[in-house]
């Protein structure tokens, strides 16, 4: 048995499993990290990219990834720190700081015409940022056939706060609390932290979260001098030939400075910094003896917050909330159904096939980092056999 109660025989299962995605050519590299009763162990297999100078250089657990969604547990817990030092209260209304969500309108049909709506029945507040539960975010549809889909997609992401006009000047799709939607509270949630703060969301984000963690390398882009650690990013689907597609490179969107730093899917990371941040979640808020955010806090931020009639209606497939629930910026778990994380246990996915949980009731944290479009999909038998080989290697 290794470290942390995880036994070293079956662990060779995980690196097998990862290896074969690598071989298959699905990645060109991937990362884990299982951390447990203070113990780390880290599985590095292949490279940072299928061609270029990348695809000489180790994947590690100093390479940087793209996020996507697991941007918004981190931005859940700069604004907890708000929460904290008395600048923003979760259920005091958001219009002071964003007076383009005041006095909303809601539509009459979400799958109606834009002009047709009523009044919002009350307004949006700090908690319904957190929890999703706004009125408004992703409408999956196809083009032309949802007005309201259409013109979320529209919205002109040049400037935080001319999103946030474009976004206030449309109705909400569904009445604030009356269900979860994905994805466009945490980006307003980045505009509302900018303005409490009054510095940039990336700096506040590193002044509140980043720097007290140590995580040098977590930021809305990558540092000058850095961009050979990045890993490349490629589309769901190969070219016609065969050929993976580069979806953005070392040198793409991420190697400069973003004018939206997006608090939905923005941030740039590494296994190692990412690990600082679960694990300081885990302790309660504490990290090497220095308390970063309180225990009520992290609790808040780790508790299901939707209500049965809220999941009834919500989620992206029917049953969705069958299993789990959603805390700030992250998912929970409510009940165990397969070979996987316990009842308690938090985390999320991103775009690109980074994901993280910690698990309370093991003591252990895990972290993926892969960069593929939808390699997180929940429902991909990849991420089942995955989470299979962590937990079959628990051995205490």
């Amino acid at each position: 048995m290794t470290g942390g109660g995880l036994s070293s025989k079956r662990l060779v299962r995980l690196r097998d499993l990862l290896n074969r995605h690598v071989d298959t050519g699905f990645v060109p590299g991937v990362v884990t990290v299982l951390a447990r009763h203070g113990h780390v162990h880290v599985e590095a297999v292949g490279r940072l990219a299928f061609e270029g100078a990348g695809s000489g250089t180790p994947m590690a657990a100093d390479t940087i990834c793209r996020l996507g969604s697991m941007t918004k547990p981190v931005v859940s817990a700069c604004v907890m720190t708000l929460v904290e030092d008395g600048t923003l209260r979760l259920d005091d209304p958001v219009d002071d700081l964003l007076p383009e969500l005041a006095d909303m309108t809601v539509l009459a049909d979400p799958h109606g015409p834009l002009d047709a709506t009523v009044a919002a029945q009350r307004p949006i507040t700090l908690r319904d940022l957190l929890v999703g539960t706004l009125g408004t975010g992703m409408v999956p549809a196809e083009p032309g056939t949802v007005p309201i889909a259409d013109a979320l997609d529209a919205l002109d992401y040049a400037s935080p706060d001319e999103w946030i006009r474009q976004l206030g000047a449309l109705p909400l799709v569904h009445q604030p609390g009356e269900r979860w939607m994905y994805d466009v509270a945490a980006n307003v949630t980045g505009v509302l932290v900018a303005r409490a703060t009054g510095m940039s969301f990336n700096d506040a984000i590193r002044e509140r979260v980043c720097d007290p963690l140590g995580m040098r390398d977590t930021a809305f882009s990558v540092a000058a001098g850095n961009t050979d650690r990045l890993a490349t990013a490629y589309a769901q689907d190969d070219a016609p030939t065969g050929e993976p597609v580069v979806e953005d490179g070392p040198d793409g969107r991420f190697s400069r400075p973003r004018a939206f730093e997006s608090g939905g899917g923005g941030l740039v990371s590494t296994a190692d910094d990412f690990l600082a941040f679960a694990s300081a979640l885990l302790a309660g808020g504490v990290h090497h003896g220095e308390r970063v955010l309180s225990r009520p806090a992290v609790t808040l931020m780790t508790s299901d917050h939707l209500t049965p009639e809220q999941k009834a209606v919500s989620g992206f497939w029917p049953g969705y909330f069958d299993a789990i629930g959603w805390g700030f910026g992250m998912s929970v778990r409510t009940r165990r159904t397969h070979l996987g994380p316990s009842v308690g246990s938090y985390g999320w996915p991103g775009f690109y096939g980074t994901a993280w949980y910690n698990d309370p009731a093991e003591d252990m944290t895990a972290i993926v980092m892969m960069q593929r479009a939808h390699a997180g999909d929940q429902r991909l038998p990849m991420w089942h056999d995955i989470w299979t080989a962590v937990y079959q290697s628990i051995d205490d």
